[in-house]
């Protein structure tokens, strides 16, 4: 058969049910090969919302999503969504194409060398350099991006594409992942929060990389343990669960951090470096740490593990439970922290200033959704607002990019949300920046018949530079800007959309745009004074409880 049937009969048996890119020249063989699967190949309006929305995809679905481009340019748009998913590990195959072999020694139109390019933004990549080589490339690209979760890469050159071979995909095979932790490391586990004055647990991004969010809650109703998540950890455990302290992101002193401060030990569980660093969190290096991951940790001063339990976090969460026999009463002092996080939303759900509060926005849209119902945020200031207020309560429900911290992210991401989970209401939070910076996929949203809310934070600035800016120097440079008008906007791609006039309208707008289905834009003033509110009261939080 043509190697590029070959390829796709090996996407097919990885069970490949998207493809999301942009057609090249160099790829017309395997795009003609994918009309010919059932594959659903979802061309975008720009490489780099094809690898977000791969990216969503990997992360919605545990397995990797596959994004496609052709050469030279093609390829080095996908590499800001690449590595999005690689920093946060979420599992994704690119694919390009490109020019003949015969070209790839000397000076040739459109080239570079996309395979050396992509080991930076990759966990592994190659050429494919004969046909026959294709199964077992193909096969190695999967499993490295879903065992440890991330990107991978191959590239297909067009004369490679069209080439004839015999082989056929390797049979795919599962098997079970059992792994049987040291009973003496578990039992000293046990121990040591046994005789700890103030254990707590940080919850990361691993928790849902590995489905143990089940686990950990059984863990901490057994054992009564307070429980902090990461931005990227929220809904790990339900925000309305007594033992919730909120979730930390931001470098400001913020009021989490006092339960870190009182805190004598950390357990650690699917707890990424990039997440978070730790020096935020123990800055003096004296606390002891549990590391509950399916991986070492990165080495770091300020996160040395007292214990270490790799391999499947589920499953030691499971063991672990087994060895804890006593329950904890939460602390006075670990409630008021949790009560000052909930406080900071609820004291706003009612303010009536318009432009809106970042605050009361965010109270209103988790009013709009229910409990198992998608949040989508993009980068900006109102991406700290939603990661340290926003209530998450079940796993995969809030999507954040954290660890390259992307602007342009949430409307591709929203696109692959409903896609992937049409049963579920997805919201989708930007700054009136990085909304426009992906813009153009709009048409894609709508061609495809999604259903979504893009709630765009209009204040014609970068407004989270503004805050930096301001906490650095009291003065700002670069970071003004006019918008178009959204609503006409909206209506030019086939969407609808609303400009609020009043804070009163959000949530009925929203309710309205949720219920009658396809793709909004809800343009909301937004007065981020309250940034700079924010980093006073903080400045002056001394933990005092």
């Amino acid at each position: 058969m043509k190697a590029s049937d070959l390829f796709v009969k090996c996407l097919e048996n990885e069970g490949v049910e998207y493809i999301f890119g942009v057609p090249g020249e160099e790829t017309i063989d395997l795009t003609e090969s994918l009309r010919k699967s059932k594959i659903k190949f979802i061309p975008t309006r720009h490489e780099q919302s094809a690898a977000f929305m791969a990216d969503m995809h990997g992360r919605l679905t545990h397995r990797p999503g596959v994004c496609l481009a052709t050469l030279g340019p093609g390829a080095t748009n996908l590499i800001t969504g690449v590595a999005d998913a690689q920093l946060d590990r979420a599992p994704l195959v690119a694919i390009t194409g490109q020019s003949a072999l015969e070209k790839t020694h000397k000076e040739s139109h459109q080239y570079i060398d996309i395979v050396t390019a992509f080991k930076q933004f990759t966990t592994w990549n190659s050429k494919v350099t004969r046909p026959d080589f294709i199964p077992e490339i193909v096969h190695k690209a999967f499993d490295i991006a879903a065992d440890r979760p991330g990107a991978t890469h191959i590239e297909l050159p067009e004369d490679v594409a069209k080439e004839e071979t015999s082989k056929e995909p390797i049979a795919r095979k599962v098997y079970p992942h059992i792994s049987l932790h040291d009973e003496r490391e578990l039992k000293r586990a046990a121990e040591m929060i046994r005789e700890s004055s103030m254990p707590m647990i940080l919850a990361g991004n691993g928790v849902f990389r590995e489905d143990a969010a089940i686990e950990l809650r059984k863990l901490v109703q057994f054992t009564g343990l307070p429980v902090a998540t990461t931005f990227m950890g929220k809904g790990a455990i339900p925000a309305d669960d007594e033992h919730y302290l909120g979730s930390m992101g931001i470098k400001d002193r913020d009021h989490i951090m006092c339960g870190f401060e009182m805190a004598d030990l950390v357990i650690c569980i699917g707890f990424d470096y990039v997440e978070y660093t730790p020096k935020f969190w123990n800055p003096d290096k004296s606390k002891k740490i549990i590391h509950i991951h399916n991986d070492h940790p990165e080495i770091d001063e300020n996160y040395v593990p007292d214990i270490m339990l790799i391999g499947s976090i589920k499953q030691a969460l499971f063991s672990l439970r087994q060895q804890c026999e006593f329950t904890r009463e939460m602390p006075d002092r670990f409630t008021k922290v949790r009560s000052r996080m909930r406080a900071e939303i609820e004291d706003y759900a009612e303010d009536l200033s318009f432009p809106m509060k970042p605050q009361r926005i965010l109270s209103d849209v988790r009013e709009a959704l229910g409990r198992d119902d998608i949040l989508i945020s993009d980068v900006g200031a109102h991406k700290l607002w939603i990661g340290r207020l926003f209530p998450a309560y079940e796993p995969n429900t809030v999507f954040i990019s954290n660890g390259l911290a992307t602007m342009g992210f949430a409307l591709p991401g929203a696109i692959a949300a409903s896609l992937i989970k049409p049963e579920k209401k997805v919201v989708a939070i930007a700054g009136d920046g990085g909304f426009l910076m992906n813009l153009q996929d709009l048409e894609t949203a709508v061609r495809l018949g999604c259903n979504f809310v893009v709630v765009i934070f209009n204040d014609s600035k970068y407004g989270l530079i503004e805050w930096h800016e301001r906490k650095a120097f009291n003065e700002t440079i670069g970071i003004d800007f006019t918008n178009p008008d959204f609503v006409m906007l909206a209506q030019s791609f086939g969407a609808k959309g609303v400009k609020l006039e009043g804070a009163e309208e959000l949530r009925p707008r929203l309710e309205e745009a949720l219920s009658a289905g396809g793709v909004w834009l809800l343009d909301v003033p937004v007065d981020y004074s309250e940034n700079i509110k924010l980093t006073e009261k903080l400045k002056n939080n001394f933990c005092e409880l």
